[in-house]
């Protein structure tokens, strides 16, 4: 069958320039529907994947450029990747370790150790001198061997170990003050006061409702870590360490002076908790004579200043020992002068010592302390 030649109408309404438009679009293939010109876009598409003589590209010949890939070239053109002919891989074969050498690092680590040679531990890279070497192989085996301790990292704030030595090798103890838990059956109202001059007083009470509260454990051990957990956390003074039922109080700044800070325990009814500053006791109950008063006072006014725990501690101890006021004052003037200052309860401000009144008298506030 054969098909009949496609016929164009001519209408008489159109115009002649018109129909002309139409034959030509017609008879070479242009599209009405105003997707542009087909034959161009082939093309440009041929363009495209066309090979460029010369070239460093496989596929279009187009000029090459490093690749992210090690030994590979990428095309700019085309984005086309091949391997560089040119490479030359520098990177040896991988060496993986084996349990053998970790055993071979380790036992030269062991035998370094107890040959005293602390240099490479220690990260010292020029040599050391007989002298240097003599002193490290005395700290380890005076200190470094066997030393070991744990701690809840969760519910403990701890400062780092801090070790200070002298010029013999020895630790320095840089402990001012420590607690005991000497009985673990509370009778309420007990309060730890830790006080510094002119910086006030922190309380931590036996409240677990109180934020600066602690509570009582079922053993003296439990109660000590819930008391040092709570001044480690609120105190700007100090850092309290555990040792059983003992707590250790360290100061929290070099700025501060050991001999300033208080620690005084308020302690109801049967002995509970023990205070101690510089190995003596800071208990009224503990007194036995006038003698004993007589080393608190020192103890005391080591730094010159009686603060309002140190002065409620001398108060009951005197009340112990039936000493008076006028005996006090004249033991302070024998042994510290008229110099010896008082800690305004008030305003925080030094009271002068008035020997004939036997008294303190605040400047601030005008009244006798």
């Amino acid at each position: 069958m054969v098909s009949k030649p496609s016929r164009i109408l001519f209408n008489a309404g159109f115009p002649t320039s018109l129909s002309k438009a139409l034959i030509e679009n017609h008879c070479c293939g242009r599209s009405m529907a105003g997707f542009g010109n087909i034959r161009k876009g082939r093309r440009e598409a041929v363009d495209n994947l066309a090979f460029t003589e010369g070239g460093d590209c496989p596929r279009c010949g187009g000029e090459s450029q490093p690749s992210t890939m090690n030994g590979y070239l990428s095309c700019v053109a085309c984005q086309h990747e091949w391997k560089d002919p040119n490479h030359v891989d520098s990177s040896g074969p991988t060496e993986v370790p084996t349990y053998h050498q970790d055993r071979a690092k380790i036992e030269e680590f062991r035998k370094e150790v107890e040959s005293g040679g602390l240099a490479g531990v220690l990260g010292v890279d020029s040599n050391l001198s007989d002298e240097q070497e003599a002193s490290l192989a005395r700290l380890e085996d005076k200190w470094m061997s066997g030393m070991k301790g744990h701690y809840n990292t969760a519910t403990e704030e701890r400062k780092p170990l801090m070790i200070s030595f002298d010029d013999e090798d020895n630790i320095v103890s840089t402990e001012v003050a420590a607690l005991t838990i000497v009985a673990n059956g509370f009778d309420g109202g007990e309060e730890i006061r830790l006080e510094y001059p002119g910086k006030g007083t922190e309380f931590y009470c036996f409240n677990v409702s109180d934020p600066h509260g602690w509570r009582c454990g079922t053993s003296a051990q439990v109660t000590a870590r819930s008391i040092a957990n709570v001044i480690n956390t609120n105190s700007n003074l100090v850092y309290a360490n555990i040792d059983g039922a003992r707590i250790s109080f360290e100061l929290r700044s070099d700025d501060l002076k050991p001999e300033s800070l208080v620690l005084f325990v308020d302690d109801p009814g049967g002995t509970d908790i023990v205070a101690e500053k510089n190995g003596v006791v800071l208990d009224a109950r503990n007194l036995q004579d006038f003698e004993d008063y007589r080393s608190i006072v020192a103890l005391v006014l080591e730094d010159g200043i009686i603060s309002p725990s140190e002065d409620q501690l001398l108060w009951s101890m005197r009340q112990q020992l039936g000493i008076d006021d006028i005996y006090h004052v004249q033991m302070v003037l024998e042994m510290f002068g008229e110099d010896t200052l008082k800690e305004c309860t008030s305003c925080s401000s030094m009271a002068r010592l008035y020997p004939e009144y036997a008294a303190w008298y605040c400047q601030s506030c005008e009244e006798w302390c």
